[in-house]
């Protein structure tokens, strides 16, 4: 069993060593949030990009490592009240919206049973996911596109838990559309990573290639937010909440571009999203407890709700579970962050197109070839 796992892990992690960028965007926010762009590049990377980097020798090596939060209930049972769901989540956005759940479970006060594992990497989690370990994850959506081609179909999308965290962030005010980037210079995370093939993707859509513009690859979101806090006319693509952080020690610096609003702009009425995480499950967990898991589903979509409609309230949750070190910055930073509930054909929609993007720039990026029907849970 053991080898078998590690023979799968082992292709999941050549595959993100040749794609990871999703997690570039997504988990340079897993980290606790620094105050100050001094300390975001002082800290030690913690991203899906560094996978490759980190991965463990055993399924077994990365079991002992993670926090567990664990609601009450017992293990295994019909009844969905009495089946215990191990969700594993990142130190970012996607836990961001699922605080809420964790702390009624932790309370006793959820409808289902939960332990939770909070993870700074995706690498920590999918070992786990693979060897059964845990039932549900939340990762970035290149991911569990390449979790499923690994685990031959063994798991499934349920939900769409964080739309775009990506945004583009200057002194230059002049800067107000893409068209508005010709001849410029932009800094961003490693090239052939989904901020890179984003920016591509937006740029070839208002008529702009790679010629028009200057592309200058960084290896972290940390060296391109210490850049712009140095260098405040130069235009940088950032994650949150680096773009926080970044905008709150140099006031000269603010949001000249969503890239999610771009993106939403093109695809227009119906087209898909920009997607950072998803929520995947395995397909036997599913089988054997549907009833459970769409207990979770309701309540992970009522906790994404209360993130959204009670930031204070979420942003101290946000700290107190060391997700981000300062309530107050996770308060300026959630209403950035896109923490969503999207489910059934809204997600297939929203997320297909997606992959379809990247899948035509990079094939690696999702696995080698696009997930098929099954890979999306429609109740």
């Amino acid at each position: 069993m053991k080898k078998k796992v590690f023979a799968v892990m082992m292709g999941i992690v050549l595959c993100m060593a040749l794609f990871t960028g999703c997690g570039k965007a997504a988990e340079e926010t897993q980290s606790n949030v620094p105050e100050t762009t001094d300390e975001i590049s002082d800290r030690e990377p913690d991203t899906v990009d560094e996978v490759s980097d980190r991965r463990s020798d055993t399924a077994d090596e990365v079991s002992d490592s993670e926090p567990e939060i664990t609601g009450g209930g017992t293990e295994a049972a019909d009844d969905a009240a009495d089946v215990n769901i191990r969700v594993g989540s990142l130190k970012g956005p996607t836990s961001m919206g699922l605080v809420y759940l964790m702390s009624q479970s932790e309370a006793g006060e959820a409808e289902g049973s939960y332990a939770f594992t909070m993870a700074a990497a995706a690498d920590e989690l999918l070992p786990k996911m693979v060897s059964g370990d845990l039932d549900i994850v939340l990762v970035p959506a290149n991911v569990a596109s390449v979790l499923y081609h690994k685990t031959e179909g063994g798991v499934s999308v349920l939900d769409i838990n964080t739309l775009g965290v990506l945004y583009m962030v200057s002194g230059d005010t002049s800067i107000q559309s893409m068209e508005d980037l010709k001849d410029k210079t932009i800094y961003l995370t490693g090239k052939g990573t989904t901020p890179d093939y984003v920016l591509q993707y937006l740029l070839t859509e208002n008529g702009l290639t790679t010629d028009d513009v200057t592309l200058e690859y960084k290896s972290e979101a940390a060296e391109v937010a210490a850049l712009l806090k140095e260098e405040p006319s130069s235009i940088g693509v950032l994650p949150q909440p680096f773009v926080t952080a970044a905008c709150m020690q140099n006031e000269t610096l603010s949001i000249v571009m969503d890239l999610t609003a771009e993106w939403s702009a093109i695809q227009g009425e119906g087209g898909s999203s920009l997607v950072t995480g998803v929520t995947v499950v395995r397909n036997d967990f599913l089988a054997e407890n549907p009833e459970a898991v769409r207990e979770f589903m309701e309540e992970h979509e009522a906790s994404a709700a209360y993130a959204n409609e009670n930031v204070e309230a979420a942003a101290e949750l946000v700290a107190s579970y060391g997700i981000v070190e300062k309530a107050p910055v996770a308060a300026e930073a959630m209403p950035y962050c896109n923490i969503t509930y999207i489910d059934g054909a809204d997600m297939q929609a929203a997320l297909s197109g997606y992959l379809e993007v990247l899948y035509e720039k990079d094939a690696s990026s999702v696995g080698g070839s696009l997930p098929a029907d099954d890979f999306y849970y429609i109740p």
